[in-house]
């Protein structure tokens, strides 16, 4: 059985399930404020990272309701409600599979597209940190996904084939660009994603642990 060359994990939905939260943390707000914010629109943007986001949902807002909070209020009430909510431990079976790559002597890195203040610190969190050999964020890299260059630069760093490597995700972007990078890819979708195009995945399963290094393994046959 030939192992991966590495595997790649997303950070946020796949490690950690930040995603909910940060959906919930604007949808309280906007029905405080009257207003409705809907799990379909808020879907099409997970897995693409833009700067103007939080601003986005605040302008939403705006044009929806007739007592919006201003942006500070907006952030400082998103952010409460966010760290209220958001897991202390990682997603089902992700600490059992980063246990098993490490045992097996299989390279481990993250690939997000999140900023490093916020995934590198959310990594520490859990105390996983020790277990990946490399973290790569949006911050690391010229484009973000769904284009392949975070997958890239953490098969570089840890001195890794891409082809020979698996990349774990949640989202349609995500699998656009472990693709691209010419990885395998694995996808674990969350109710936010279950409508993402996932067709690309050449495995999907329903949480990390009905993954195993031979499971894995298989993809590379």
């Amino acid at each position: 059985m030939a192992l991966p060359s590495a595997v790649v994990f997303d950070f946020d939905g796949i490690i950690l399930d930040s995603e909910t939260p940060e959906f919930e943390s604007h949808r309280r707000i906007y029905e405080e404020c009257g207003a409705e914010l809907t799990r379909e629109e808020w879907c099409d943007q997970i897995g693409l990272w833009s700067d103007g986001l939080a601003a986005r949902w605040h302008n939403v807002l705006c044009e929806r309701s007739p007592r919006p909070p201003d942006r500070d209020t907006f952030e400082r009430e998103r952010r409460r409600i966010f760290l209220e909510l958001v897991p202390r431990e990682p997603m089902r079976g992700i600490r059992d599979l980063l246990n098993a790559l490490a045992a097996a002597g299989i390279p481990r890195a993250v690939a997000s597209s999140g900023p490093a203040r916020w995934v590198a610190p959310g990594i520490e969190r859990l105390g996983l940190t020790p277990l990946f050999g490399a973290i790569v964020t949006g911050d690391d890299v010229v484009h973000r996904k769904p284009a392949p260059d975070g997958y890239l630069e953490a098969a570089r760093r840890l001195g890794a084939d891409p082809a020979r490597s698996i990349a774990i995700e949640d989202s349609g972007p995500g699998i656009v660009a472990a693709r691209a990078a010419g990885m395998k890819s694995v996808a674990i979708p969350h109710p936010l994603t279950e409508g993402h195009d996932l067709t690309g995945a050449d495995l999907r399963v329903a949480h990390a642990g009905e993954l195993s290094i031979a499971r894995l393994a298989t993809l590379l046959a």
